[in-house]
């Protein structure tokens, strides 16, 4: 609908594939709460995101991007945890930060003109 040339499609299915080698690296540590948190959130942002392509109408496709924000801000949340309390690999911790960084900014831009446009129809 309006994800242009689905530039955070792309991104999400990237950052999913890196959160899922993450994951590993969590239970590696025995971290297995963290890993299936970050695992269930940083994977559904994508599947969220690819949803919206198809939406139904401008409402339900912001409806599907603000899920995908929420799972987004979720998955910076574990990120940061992880990050402060040292779990694993702080370089990789970082890169992740960026990307989903990112992934939210662009998610946030969308949202509002979407809803920019709902409002001016």
């Amino acid at each position: 609908m309006g994800l242009g040339e689905n530039i955070v499609n792309e991104k999400s299915y990237n950052f999913a594939l890196k959160i899922i080698k993450y994951s590993r690296q969590l239970r590696d540590a025995n971290e297995y709460v963290l890993s299936n948190q970050i695992l269930k959130s940083g994977t559904s942002i994508g599947a969220n995101i690819n949803e919206s392509i198809y939406s139904q109408s401008k409402k339900d496709f912001v409806n599907k991007l603000s899920i995908a924000l929420k799972e987004a801000n979720e998955t910076l949340y574990w990120l940061k945890l992880i990050k402060d309390s040292n779990l694993i690999s702080d370089k990789y911790t970082l890169e992740l930060l960026k990307d989903i960084d990112e992934i939210i900014r662009l998610l946030v831009s969308i949202i509002k003109t979407t809803k920019k446009d709902i409002i001016e129809q």
